[in-house]
């Protein structure tokens, strides 16, 4: 159980994290907004939901290519940021920007030896454009699920067995039905890059993007979060979940000594 004032320490800091991303996104015009929980956190919180150890944020693959290409020089140093270039050890594909000062593990990580940094991290998600049909629907779904069997064990991929040559061939056949953004009967969805969920959204609910105060700052949101959010999340999500079901990533927070 992390303690409460750890958990607010860390979120104080992978606040710090979302503001340098947010002031390199402003300054080259790049697209992105709060996605999953951190969006969830911002429409029924306005702010961190009080039990979360992480940010989730979503780009358009353009935007997200492009950052990618300007991170190690726009990042401050106190920033990592983790790809399965810059970290060999880490055995996924999208990317995340990690903390050198503070180190979160979490629960499927505990008792096992770790090679990848392991900062409090911010999720970065890169976002496709697809045809809004029942065939794309059904071979998203499917892709997805064949992702999540080729892709390292992680918290959603409990059972996964980490093929990265399959699981190229299996991200690149959903890539290449990215239309653009101009697309007329289209939805969005997650690239494979994130197969961990199988959601879309009608393009026009999330353009043009939005904001919310979130922690105290504005932040780019999708033109109608409650669509976005219900994508997401089978339940009443405005509902506060009993204690039981609050889930918290973490089993270990630690703090570096300046």
């Amino acid at each position: 159980m992390i303690e409460p004032k750890v958990l607010a320490q860390a979120q104080k800091i992978m606040l710090e994290m979302l503001i340098s991303f947010d002031k390199i996104c402003t300054k080259y015009h790049l697209r992105y907004w709060l996605d999953s929980g951190t969006l969830l956190g911002a429409v029924r919180h306005k702010g961190f939901i009080p039990w979360d150890d992480d940010i989730d944020l979503a780009m358009p693959v353009e935007d997200y290519n492009k950052f990618i290409l300007l991170a190690p020089s726009e990042l401050p140093n106190e920033i990592f940021f983790q790809t399965s270039l810059t970290d060999t050890e880490f055995k996924f594909d999208y990317i995340k920007l990690r903390s050198n000062k503070a180190s979160i593990v979490e629960f499927h990580e505990k008792n096992k030896v770790v090679g990848y940094h392991q900062g409090i991290f911010v999720d970065i998600f890169p976002m496709l454009v697809v045809e809004d049909t029942q065939k794309m629907s059904t071979f998203y779904t499917n892709t997805l699920e064949d992702i999540r069997s080729v892709s390292a064990v992680s918290l959603h991929t409990t059972e996964g067995k980490d093929n990265p040559i399959k699981r190229k061939i299996l991200v690149d056949s959903l890539d290449k039905h990215h239309k653009g953004w101009g697309c007329q009967n289209s939805k969005l969805i997650y690239s494979g890059k994130m197969p961990d969920v199988a959601a879309s959204f009608h393009i026009k609910e999330v353009f043009p993007l939005s904001t919310l105060s979130f922690e105290g700052f504005n932040f780019p949101v999708p033109k109608n979060p409650q669509h976005y959010l219900s994508e997401i999340y089978s339940f009443n999500f405005m509902e506060l979940p009993s204690k039981e079901n609050r889930m918290i990533h973490a089993v270990e927070i630690t703090f570096k000594r300046d």
